[in-house]
């Protein structure tokens, strides 16, 4: 079998971490989102929202740890590797806030590809901010625009999970791979 790295991604709120959890519980190889690690770090030097006071720096941040994430996860011994987010959400993030960022974002989005890419649509439900999250619901779903826009330039095609309890949807990702 050839390497799966499967990213999950949509806006804020829809479900992502609460599925890799899931996944991680049912003994699948994932890797979390490191925006919250990013974040928890900068406000305790602090900066309580980085990615508002300094959007590149955090932008660059996270891009690295993407980057590495993909290397780590290609050389993991499982088949398959989960991963919430993917390296162009830092792109579709830079994007939606209307920021410039250097070319190397884009190479990396071009250089590093996903097997697949399974999109959680916007929950309104399930919706939640916390200290970390600082988006309304309305913002996430301007966020899920420019995610859905920008995978969808370095040619990704989106496989929507449907809203449903978390056993389904793991099920449902779980038969399209």
């Amino acid at each position: 079998m050839q390497k799966e790295i499967i990213v999950l991604l949509g806006g804020p709120g829809t479900g992502k971490s609460t599925l890799i959890n899931e996944l991680v519980a049912r003994g699948y190889c994932c890797y979390p989102e490191i925006s919250r690690q990013v974040t928890l770090e900068a406000q305790q030097r602090g900066i309580d929202q980085l990615f508002l006071e300094e959007p590149l720096l955090f932008s660059k941040m996270l891009l690295e740890g993407r980057i590495q994430q993909f290397k780590n996860a290609k050389e993991e011994p499982d088949n398959v590797v989960f991963i919430d987010r993917g390296i162009p959400d830092v792109v579709a993030y830079m994007d939606y806030i209307g920021d410039e960022y250097p070319e190397h974002f884009t190479k990396a989005c071009e250089d590093f590809k996903y097997s697949k890419t399974f999109i959680l649509p916007p929950w309104e439900e399930i919706y939640q901010s916390d200290t970390e999250r600082y988006e309304n619901f309305e913002q996430a779903l301007e966020i899920q625009k420019h995610l859905i826009e920008t995978y969808k330039k370095y040619g990704y095609d989106l496989i929507e999970v449907p809203k449903d309890t978390v056993e389904n949807r793991i099920l449902y990702i779980l038969d399209k791979i």
